[in-house]
């Protein structure tokens, strides 16, 4: 390691107690073990960092669509990457070429600024190693049992729709607001998530679906009592209005008969009763 390298070091990464900073790298993607000494993996968190600032903002979401990861659309960029970082997909039908180069970056494969698609695909794959592979080949193989037992066959992909961003920030809404889970087999669930992880996201899902219904349902009822509440409360107004209305013609029309007979009295008591008093 050269000297200008360690003089580069961020005063704020280097001062990162050893967990938090293992915990950083991996959510940035990189394998802390590979790195060996702290000086190091603090090195490669920074220049991880750096790349993930650089990238391009449109091929990160193009990643986030295939990968179908929840994000608000005006999330920044160690946002998207910590989602990214999340997808474990080895299917690559329906990514983009400029995503895949985003992809390739995030899961440390070493690639030509010029290689193409397929070139990634094959490194990729490549990176994933032998027992990993199979490993993923018996999770299918398992899944695929699993999904005939219980017919999870094929099943329509909605189109991909971002999170709303809570409070105008670009945080993610929260959860329930939205369902942009993935919504394939859960042959393809378990060969990511394995047995237990697979059937527990489509059980959440599928729990999380039904209670964001049933919420629906309970908000279209109060909505229609509160509007008959309205409509009611509207109702007595007007009659309210109406009643007050009736005694103020009442009263005006007894004090104009009052004040009538007493013009009446006035005059007999003036004009009249002197006439017959004398």
């Amino acid at each position: 390691m050269s000297d200008a390298s360690e003089n580069n070091v961020s005063p704020e990464l280097a001062a990162m107690p050893a967990d938090e900073l293992r915990v950083l790298a991996e959510s940035l993607g990189l394998e802390p073990a590979r790195f060996g000494a702290p000086l190091r993996l603090v090195l490669a968190v920074q220049e991880r960092q750096a790349a993930i600032a650089g990238m391009d903002r449109e091929a990160m979401l193009d990643v986030i669509r295939w990968g179908r990861r929840p994000v608000s659309q005006t999330a920044d960029n160690p946002t998207i990457a910590r989602e990214i970082v999340c997808i474990k997909s080895m299917r690559f039908e329906g990514l983009s070429p400029r995503g895949l180069a985003v992809l390739a970056v995030l899961r440390g494969v070493e690639a030509a600024p010029d290689a193409t698609p397929d070139q990634l695909i094959r490194k990729l794959k490549k990176q994933e190693g032998l027992f990993a592979k199979l490993a993923r080949k018996k999770r299918r193989w398992l899944g695929s049992i699993v999904s005939n037992m219980l017919g999870g066959g094929e099943s329509g992909e909605e189109e991909y729709k971002f999170v709303p961003p809570a409070d105008g920030t670009g945080e993610p809404a929260p959860p329930g607001t939205m369902d942009v889970s993935r919504t394939g087999t859960l042959k393809d669930e378990i060969e990511e998530a394995g047995l237990l992880g697979g059937l527990a996201g489509r059980i959440k899902r599928t729990a999380d679906s039904y209670l964001k219904e049933k919420l629906d349902e309970i908000e279209r009822r109060i909505d229609k009592k509160l509007d008959d509440i309205d409509g009611r409360l509207a109702e007595w107004r007007d009659k309210e209005v109406a009643n007050r209305l009736r005694i103020i013609k009442i009263t005006l029309w007894a004090s104009l008969i009052v004040a009538g007979i007493s013009l009446i009295y006035s005059f007999v008591k003036v004009y009249i009763m002197p006439l017959f008093v004398h």
